[in-house]
């Protein structure tokens, strides 16, 4: 939860789908987790324009549930990046009044990376300037089960299933639905990233790299979001 105060004009919550950072090491001929690397020290800029601007909630997609079909030990690369992130940046994110969330299952993960991303979660619970939530072996459809799993086993009749109460069992529980989806390299396509969530948000995209995406472009986004007129399904009214 945060309690920046709303402008009409900006998302409240902007998703990113950080794509390319393999293809951004591959074309300067570095091994793929190199570009990982550098794609996850890209984060604390992104953050930080964020917060400047007031959008009081983040979502980066870090690892989909897909993601463990990759080579063994680009996997294990990805799993030692994200331990030294959480070392490096914890404290530095809790001085910055943010509350990180994670989406997904930690089943899969180390006991060891498992305890530092819930001793992450503790630590920043109680922030309140701008809510960053890592979609960390997440997937849209997995998710989606789990929570009618969970709905099934209380007992709730079909009748009294919501669209609210499905919202309610989500990962994203609590969370604004996302007004702005940015997707880095180029790529057209959701990947099974927040499908109940983005049914009426916006789409933004670019041919850049992740590592190579910058404060500007973050804000450039946010301009063109701002111009355009949301329906939810509704008619534009008259001139």
């Amino acid at each position: 939860m945060s309690t920046a105060t709303p402008d009409p004009k900006l998302p409240q919550h902007v998703a990113i789908i950080m794509d390319g950072n393999g293809r951004w090491a591959q074309q300067r001929g570095l091994p793929r987790v190199a570009g990982h690397r550098a794609g996850t020290e890209n984060i604390r800029g992104i953050v930080k324009a964020c917060a400047e601007l007031n959008i009081p909630y983040l979502t980066l997609f870090a690892f989909s549930t897909e993601n463990w079909q990759r080579p063994s030990l680009e996997v294990e690369g990805l799993m030692f990046i994200l331990s030294e992130f959480i070392d490096r940046e914890t404290q530095e994110l809790h001085r910055q009044g943010v509350h990180l969330r994670h989406l997904g299952s930690l089943i899969g993960v180390s006991d060891a990376l498992r305890r530092k991303i819930e001793h992450a979660l503790d630590v920043t619970r109680d922030n309140r300037r701008l809510t960053l939530a890592i979609a960390f072996n997440y997937g849209g459809r997995a998710d989606l089960v789990q929570a009618v799993q969970a709905i099934v086993a209380q007992g709730i009749a079909p009748e009294q299933i919501t669209e609210q109460m499905i919202a309610d069992h989500l990962s994203t529980a609590h969370m604004p639905d996302p007004d702005l989806i940015i997707r880095t390299s180029g790529e057209m396509r959701i990947s099974n990233f927040l499908i109940w969530e983005t049914a009426y948000a916006e789409y933004w995209t670019t041919p850049t790299y992740w590592p190579d995406f910058t404060a500007d472009h973050f804000e450039q986004a946010i301009q063109e979001y701002s111009q355009r007129e949301r329906r939810f399904g509704r008619v534009s009214p008259p001139a």
